[in-house]
């Protein structure tokens, strides 16, 4: 059979992602073997079986407590780490070990930590010219200097910060370098994670509005990850929602805010501080009861059944479809 014939037989049975989403995620896992003694392992599994999409110049809201895989699921996105199972489907095209520097110039993250994630022995200007020289977008020096100009002013920094190293500036202004570093090469989607959990409450709220200036700007899509549901529903078009490597809930996110359906998104919601005595009095907490199971030992069917008010035998043995309930709003639940 000839080169061309395969090259058809493959087209034919690849998936055909829609043109109205710039990321397509499939039944994404990823496990990491941990050692329990000689010649023993376990995989633990940090993500199992994820299925999403992310629309073009929509932002994804990604939320859970920590340890649920949130940031997992980000790195394995941009292939940080590779997947052990699934697809990934970017602007049309599925991403693989062969092609993903080439779709790193439209796929870029925005760290956790301002602190961290910034080369101490770089200058600012290197920090964010770097992506510029590895992929060759200028052809003289003075061109890229001129970008990186014009990527400080954009977050907010001056001139005069580019000669400057890390240390020297506040958490706000690091976070500022590092998103100007996602930003330099004109990417199409960017993973946030938790870029705002380590930063003031004030700073905070200029970081998270000048994500939406620059979405509306750039024409930018996020995944949106934290653990603050107040944060991740102000940035938001929809929200889904991860406990032990799976999601169990996805809405948009005044749907998911007025109708939670899950015990777990219940939970979540009713531990948001309301600002209104009354109103607070009035509303209960739902408290959940026992630990968080390892994700070592993920309990049979349902990952949540062993903290959850509605578990029956049903939930022990299989495990439930991420159903959409109408307007797509998708739950995994037996009982709800």
């Amino acid at each position: 059979m000839t080169s061309k014939a395969n090259d058809t037989i493959e087209k034919v049975h690849c998936h055909i992602p829609d043109p109205a989403n710039i990321l397509e995620v499939q039944n994404l896992s990823k496990y990491f073997d941990i050692k329990t003694g000689f010649f023993k392992s376990l995989p633990l599994k940090a993500v199992d079986d994820v299925s999403f999409n992310i629309k073009y110049k929509e932002t994804l809201g990604l939320v859970g407590e920590s340890g649920c895989g949130k940031t997992t699921v980000g790195r394995t996105l941009l292939w940080l780490y590779p997947p052990t199972a699934g697809d990934v489907y970017f602007d049309g095209g599925q991403i693989s070990k062969k092609n993903v520097r080439a779709l790193r110039r439209n796929m870029q993250m925005v760290f956790q930590d301002p602190y961290s994630s910034l080369n101490p022995r770089m200058t600012v200007e290197d920090i964010i010219g770097e992506s510029l020289s590895i992929h060759r977008i200028f052809k003289t020096k003075a061109q890229q200097r001129e970008r990186v100009y014009e990527l400080m002013r954009l977050v907010g920094l001056n001139k005069e910060h580019a000669t400057r190293y890390a240390h020297e500036f506040s958490g706000g202004q690091r976070q500022r370098i590092g998103i100007a570093r996602a930003l330099a090469i004109n990417p199409k989607f960017i993973v946030c994670d938790e870029s705002v959990s380590a930063l003031d409450v004030s700073i905070q709220a200029q970081i998270l509005n000048m994500f939406k200036d620059l979405q509306d700007q750039l024409d930018l899509s996020y995944l949106f990850i934290a653990h603050d549901i107040l944060v991740v529903t102000y940035m938001s078009d929809r929200i889904a929602v991860m406990y032990l490597g799976k999601i169990v809930e996805m809405a948009k996110t005044d749907e998911i805010n007025n109708n939670p359906i899950h015990p777990y998104t219940e939970s979540l919601f009713s531990a948001v501080p309301i600002p209104d005595p009354k109103t607070a009095r009035e509303s209960k907490r739902i408290v959940l009861e026992g630990d968080v199971p390892s994700p070592l030992h993920v309990p049979s069917g349902c990952a949540f059944r062993t903290r959850c008010r509605y578990a029956t035998e049903q939930c022990a043995l299989e495990t439930p479809p991420f159903e959409d309930r109408g307007d797509e709003h998708f739950v995994a639940c037996w009982n709800r």
